[in-house]
């Protein structure tokens, strides 16, 4: 396993040096200047020019991406070409935890929403509560987040008078308040984990009926054994294999729909920064971001991995 762990890192190497190349060889392609956006379209061509030996705009691409994969090694991500030359790492340690947190959130709430439901409905197929469950997730599957996200602000306008806290106070952090930190964050989470949790509910339950029609669940039934020591004990480890699969690989989901629900719910983090920089071709940024994202992305997947072997004692990596 130590040995499989270690290529599966060193394997990051490669998998990043390509990631950044791919986004720094989109922007060369993709029309557009980040000086003129930055200094305006009414300054003169001498401005423009002097502002991209500034920026450093004006040197060859390969010194460019050279310098600044030389300066990610240092741990130097560089500076925003539009935010008045302000460190990367400034705005990251200002932004990742606001999407770190609807993340982690989002991730609790797709288990806890998923999960139970679809082993409820496995071992109760038939009954109203099954289908309660199917219905719930077939809904779930079919509501954009970006919508569920409006109507959850609109209908808390209207018919309660309430808005998210961050419209009027900005971000909170967890432990400045508690309380109004879980009220900014558990409504953005919970839209974003939604369609999540029903992909879950889904396979948990078509997961566990395979299990429980297996020989050692009906060796388990005649022993006498409880329902409960059945279920969670010899079935549930089996059946959530391919879960976690699919939950490490909503990881990329996630982060790419952290940007819509940021920009609706108003939580200046991460995926909204980088949209942002799209815009204005802050390149340094996006490459950057591409990077996080990517790195988050192969290590959840390394960890799901890695759960595999405890969920399966049979599973070895050699």
């Amino acid at each position: 396993m130590r040995s499989y762990i270690i290529r599966r890192l060193l394997l990051l190497i490669p998998i990043m040096l390509g990631v950044s190349f791919l986004t720094f060889a989109a922007f060369r392609i993709i029309p557009g200047d980040a000086a003129i956006l930055r200094c305006g379209f009414g300054c003169t061509p001498e401005v423009v020019e002097a502002l991209r030996h500034d920026l450093g705009l004006d040197q060859p691409w390969y010194q460019q991406y050279g310098d600044w994969v030389f300066g990610i090694v240092q741990g130097d991500f560089g500076e925003s070409i539009t935010e008045s030359g302000l460190p990367v790492t400034t705005e990251l340690g200002r932004r990742l935890p606001i999407t770190g947190e609807i993340l982690i959130m989002s991730i609790i709430l797709s288990v806890v929403l998923g999960v139970p439901p679809g082993i409820l409905s496995a071992i109760r197929p038939g009954t109203p509560l099954d289908f309660i469950a199917r219905l719930g997730s077939v809904v779930g599957l079919s509501i954009p987040n970006f919508w569920l996200g409006t109507l959850v602000i609109t209908f808390g306008l209207v018919w309660f008078g309430w808005t998210p806290p961050q419209f009027g106070s900005g971000y909170v952090p967890f432990y400045d308040d508690p309380w109004v930190n879980l009220q900014q964050f558990f409504f953005p989470s919970l839209v974003l984990a939604t369609g999540i949790a029903a992909g879950i509910m889904r396979l948990t339950r078509s997961s566990m009926l395979e299990v429980l029609r297996n020989d050692y669940i009906r060796t388990a039934w005649s022993k006498g054994l409880r329902e409960r020591t059945v279920v969670i004990r010899h079935a549930l480890k089996n059946a959530l294999i391919p879960v976690v699969t699919v939950l490490g690989l909503s990881i990329g989901a996630l982060i790419s729909g952290s940007v819509l629900v940021e920009t609706v719910f108003a939580l200046n983090g991460v995926g909204f920064w980088v949209v942002a920089s799209v815009i204005r071709r802050d390149i340094f940024v996006v490459m950057s971001l591409t990077l996080i994202f990517a790195t988050t992305y192969v290590v959840a997947n390394l960890v799901v991995d890695i759960a595999y072997g405890w969920l399966d004692p049979r599973i070895r990596y050699a």
